[in-house]
């Protein structure tokens, strides 16, 4: 096995029913203050935004139509509820091989995730339940 690890965690995604509303909760009952203004990423059939916070983000996903795994999570939950946890890694395809060499299940390929880089999946059944994201670390972040 090499000496790869996880690095910081980037962001927790929350799936939600309604953008909007939950970015007015973050903001009244948290007192958020810096949320990006939402935007659709039609290949995956979602709208997202980031509510930045010091040290992470959390990422506030609803879907926009009825075929995505969000829409699924939701079914079950119907209220939302945290989706996936997401940690950068220097390198996607190393990090594919090492998951897959260490026994993992990656979910698909790696593809182009909400920061604009690429991401891969791993199978909740690997985690403990949690589905956990590994992004590439977008160019010029630490």
């Amino acid at each position: 096995m090499s000496d790869f690890k996880i690095g910081r965690l980037n962001h927790v995604g929350v799936a939600v029913p309604d953008i909007e509303a939950a970015i007015e909760t973050y903001r009244t009952l948290y007192g958020a203050t810096d949320i990006t203004e939402p935007f659709d990423m039609p290949e995956r059939g979602l709208k997202v935004c980031f509510v930045k916070l010091p040290n992470s983000e959390i990422e506030l996903i609803e879907p926009l139509h009825d075929k995505t795994a969000i829409t699924k999570f939701l079914t079950k939950n119907a209220a939302g509820g945290q989706h996936h946890i997401c940690f950068e890694v220097p390198d996607i395809h190393e990090a594919v091989k090492e998951m897959e060499a260490r026994g993992a299940t990656v979910l698909g390929e790696p593809r182009i995730g909400a920061h604009g880089t690429l991401v891969i999946f791993i199978h909740p059944k690997n985690t403990h339940g949690c589905l956990i994201e590994l992004m590439e670390t977008p160019k010029g972040d630490h």
